[in-house]
């Protein structure tokens, strides 16, 4: 018999290691990865990159008129992961940079920008078999979704991961002070924004991963998932 798909919603704050725990996800099952996160930070790079910004301020009426010339798209790298191109172009590393991080939150909380993304996020979960991993997945794009995560950790714990994450990619000079400040208030626009605020779904499995290994919580999820996909089964659904 055909293994029951299901579809697989993980949110939670900045920093936490979602997008890295729905891509192992997604391979030890054989399902689609989608990074929401990456829409939306390449949605920020295009405004960055024409001149769509003045300071904290985007110009929404032209963002609105440029948005049917936005293609977000994700293709498969040597390594098996998944790379985010805009128009064609892979840019991968440049959404993961600070310069994108300090605005990526002012891009999310745009209503057009996020119905457009969600539209585009339901479809591609039309066949199911799907991991998405954002910040409204569980309680906006997928709210019928067969298992909802909501993954948290100490902001301390967040700022040094992502600190550490830079410095990997030769980011010499920003301070981990500089990062902290950026998730703290990535988590106040994040929770207080009026379109598809983070919030914890009411039937969603919550993790800390404060402590966590990687193989912990790869464990973890791996194994909910499997009892989720076996109660589906179990009930004919």
């Amino acid at each position: 018999m055909e293994e029951k798909k299901i579809i697989i919603a993980i949110d939670g704050f900045s920093s936490t290691g979602k997008s890295t725990m729905a891509k192992a996800l997604a391979k030890a099952l054989n399902y689609a990865y989608v990074d929401t996160g990456a829409m939306y930070r390449a949605v920020t790079l295009y405004c960055l990159d024409n001149g769509l910004f003045d300071g904290e301020t985007v110009d929404e009426p032209a963002l609105q008129q440029h948005l049917d010339d936005i293609h977000i798209t994700f293709r498969p790298n040597d390594a098996g992961r998944s790379d985010t191109y805009l128009n064609g172009v892979n840019v991968e590393q440049e959404i993961r940079s600070m310069r994108v991080s300090d605005k990526v939150s002012i891009i999310a909380a745009i209503a057009f920008v996020r119905h457009d993304m969600v539209r585009q996020q339901q479809e591609m979960g039309r066949d199911k078999g799907l991991v998405m991993d954002g910040r409204d997945i569980g309680t906006v794009v997928f709210p019928n979704a067969e298992l909802k995560v909501f993954v948290t950790a100490d902001p301390m714990v967040r700022a040094q991961r992502r600190y550490d994450e830079l410095r990997g990619k030769g980011d010499t000079t920003t301070t981990f002070e500089e990062v902290l400040e950026n998730v703290t208030e990535r988590d106040r626009i994040d929770t207080t924004r009026a379109e598809g605020p983070l919030r914890q779904a009411d039937d969603a499995l919550v993790l800390d991963n404060s402590n966590l290994t990687i193989p912990e919580q790869n464990a973890y999820l791996l194994g909910a998932a499997h009892a989720t996909i076996n109660a589906q089964r179990k009930n004919g659904d």
